[in-house]
Formats: structure tokens, sequence, C-alpha cells
């Protein structure tokens, strides 16, 4: 019964078996082979046009890179105040983009509302050698607090951060969750909504290690593949982060991956709720935030759960993952421990 983490589950067969494929003979490195040409192909196709995609191993490296290219040393980017980028990178974004400030924004559920960012990108001046020079917006799909963003939802904080000179960048770690929750299109979702810049990510579901950095604006484009290299995420075997993005969208394999997942969140939610805990947020992905009683937590976790006292909600908040791999019966143990 481990639900602490989507990042606890094993990779996808179908992801192994495509990178063993991948591994059998010589090919050129550094992405100059024709299956990583492949696996960028099917990422354009996903998102319905001509775009640049780099691969990373990890979306920390994923996110860091992309905010580097948006946002030079002196610049600022607006984020919520519980996003990754914030509470959980250690520093990366501000390391790699060479000392920009993160600014923390809060808003319900971990979305950032348009009002929001116009108010707080009103209180810095312009050319003001003092003050913090914001260049961008991060948000994620889902959330840290497990919603889904809305194409429209989307495209209203986009127009908010055109109106303040802003781009925008989304961190898709559980990119494919929201799209199974929303049943939006990749491209609705993104670059048709004003995103510039996405994180997509596929580690948390089914992946060994394999993240995409997708470019819709030709400027940032040119300057990824030297932050790149620069970070020491230019990987020479290649072929192998490209083995598994090919794998994960090949015949939609990601999004039922997701859609699995997802559904076993709702069903610990049920299970959880009928125990006596009460939702935090709503359930939009494959994650669970709960408070719930201390005896109800107890007894879990003596009968081997898996799960994570949640800081950010308060006492007695705790936080549930479900994954591509999390089957009913797991969720079913769970929910007869919660009766007791």
């Amino acid at each position: 019964m481990n639900f602490a983490s989507d990042n606890a589950a094993p990779a996808h067969p179908a992801i192994l078996e495509a990178m063993a494929r991948a591994n059998a003979g010589a090919l050129a490195s550094y992405g100059g082979d024709a299956l990583t040409a492949r696996a960028v192909e099917a990422v354009r196709t996903v998102f319905e046009r001509d775009c640049d995609v780099l691969f990373v191993a990890t979306g920390t490296a994923a996110n860091a890179i992309a905010l580097a290219a948006l946002t030079p040393a002196w610049g600022a980017v607006f984020c919520h105040r519980h996003a990754h980028v914030a509470e959980d990178e250690a520093g990366a974004p501000e390391f790699y983009t060479g000392g920009a400030k993160l600014l923390l924004l809060d808003g319900p559920h971990g979305k950032i509302a348009p009002d929001t960012l116009r108010t707080a990108a009103a209180g810095y001046s312009r050319g003001n050698v003092h003050g913090a020079q914001p260049f961008a917006v991060t948000i994620t799909q889902a959330t840290e607090s497990g919603a889904s963003w809305t194409p429209a939802e989307v495209g209203g904080l986009c127009e908010a951060a055109r109106g303040a000179g802003l781009k925008v960048h989304m961190d898709g770690a559980r990119f494919a969750n929201a799209l199974a929750f929303t049943g939006a299109s990749p491209a609705d979702v993104t670059w048709r909504a004003g995103v510039d810049v996405v994180s997509f990510g596929a580690t948390k579901n089914g992946a060994l290690a394999a993240e995409a950095i997708v470019s819709f604006d030709p400027a940032v484009s040119a300057v990824l593949p030297h932050l790149r290299k620069r970070a020491g995420h230019l990987v020479s075997k290649h072929r192998l982060l490209a083995a598994q993005m090919a794998a994960y969208l090949d015949d939609g394999l990601w999004m039922r991956l997701a859609a699995h997942a997802n559904a076993q969140a709702r069903s610990l939610a049920s299970a959880l709720t009928a125990a006596g805990a009460t939702l935090l947020h709503p359930v939009e992905a494959n994650e669970v935030f709960v408070r719930a009683p201390e005896a109800l937590a107890a007894r879990l976790r003596a009968a081997g759960a898996a799960f994570h006292p949640w800081a950010s909600d308060g006492p007695d908040a705790y936080r549930f993952v479900a994954s591509w791999a999390t089957t009913a019966d797991e969720v079913a143990a769970l929910a007869a421990v919660a009766r007791g």
C-alpha cells in the first residue's frame, strides 16, 4: 500500500523494453540519432504544431533550464507559494537563472488568479534598478494541490501575463493526469492558450527518467540548447531518453496510464472520506489531500500504508498519491484498514 508518491512507482514494462531495444548497436550521441528525431516528432504530433523539443532526465532540470531561458539573472518569476519550483527544487531555478528571484503568490488549490497576477505585476516598476524585474510566470499542471487547469483558466492567466509583459512557463510534471481529468487537448491547454514553454513530464507516469522541455517561442528555443549543455543535462546516450518518450507516447500509452492513476485516486478519496477524512482539495488528477483524525492515520501507518504528512495544508493533513501501477486491490486493502 504505497501511496507516498508516483515517483515510487516502477517504470512501465513497455518503456523498459523500448530502452532495451534502443540499447542495441551504435548510434550517434547527444541527440544526433534517428530515434531522438522520431521522439521529437512524436512530441510535436502531441502538441499539433512545430515546436522545439529538448529531452532531459529530471523535472527539476526541465523547469530550471526553461526558466533560465525566460528570465535573466536580474529578473524575477512569479509562481504560486507552494509551487514545486519554490518548495521542492532546492533553489535550482535561482541557480540556473544566475540569481533570478521567485516572487510568491497565493491562490486556492495551487492556482494563481489573473487579477492576482495583474496586481502583483503592477507593484514592480519597469526599469527600476532597485527592484526585481519580473519576466515570467510559472504555473503547474496539475497543481501541487492536485487541481487541473482548464484551457480557459490558462488562457485567462496568459492574457494577464501578456498585459504585464511576462512570458508563461508550465510545469507539466503531471500533465497527462490533468489532461485525463479535463479532457482538454495538449495544444488547447498550452500554446493555443498562450503558454510559451512547457516542461512535459513522463517520469511520474511510467517513464524511468525522461522529461522534455517544449518551446513554442523561437527566441527561447535559440538559447535552450546552450543552457541545457551548460547545465550538464545534454545526455550523451540520448537515445535512451528518446526511447522512453517515444514509447510513452506510442498508441496513447501515456493517457491510459494517467487515466488509470486518476481513477485509483478517486477510489482512494472515496475510501478515506468514508472513514472520516475530509478532502482539502478537489481530486482532479492522481493526488488526494485530506485532513484525517490521527487515529485513522496511525491505523493506516500500522498496517504498512505509505503516505506523507502535508504541512502546506496545516495539521493532520496528508497526501496520498496513486500511480499507473496502483491496483484496485491496494486501494481496497487501504479501505478495509481505514474502516477499522
